[in-house]
């Protein structure tokens, strides 16, 4: 299945890396790794895809507030040469946000 409509290889979300954080306590934060998105509606919020050239990936959705840090990651490239940014962000404990996982419903959506 095609995320055509969900990642656009020409939009890119730019992220902002002021300073590497001295103490990045693993203890308050955790890591999530995937292709950062604007989301389409609420400004204060983003969407991570987690592996934007499968046909079966999925998205995390965080707060803004909720990310205590952002770094780049090497971008992702397919055969065809299309290549979209990555970032590992750092969301606080406790936060809450939403992973989806879109499907074409078919016989295959009724295996588990």
């Amino acid at each position: 299945m095609p995320h055509t409509h969900i990642v656009d290889v020409k939009e890119k979300f730019e992220i902002q890396t002021y300073a590497k954080p001295k103490n990045l306590d693993r203890h308050t934060h955790i890591p999530f790794s995937g292709s950062p998105r604007k989301h389409p509606i609420e400004k204060e919020k983003i969407l991570l895809i987690a592996d934007p050239f499968t046909t079966s990936t999925f998205y995390y959705e965080f707060k803004i507030e909720d990310i205590g840090f952002a770094e780049e990651l090497p971008n992702m490239t397919n055969i065809d040469g299309d290549a979209i940014p990555m970032a590992r962000i750092w969301v606080k404990k406790q936060s809450v946000a939403v992973r989806c996982t879109p499907f074409i419903v078919d016989a295959i959506a009724l295996q588990p």
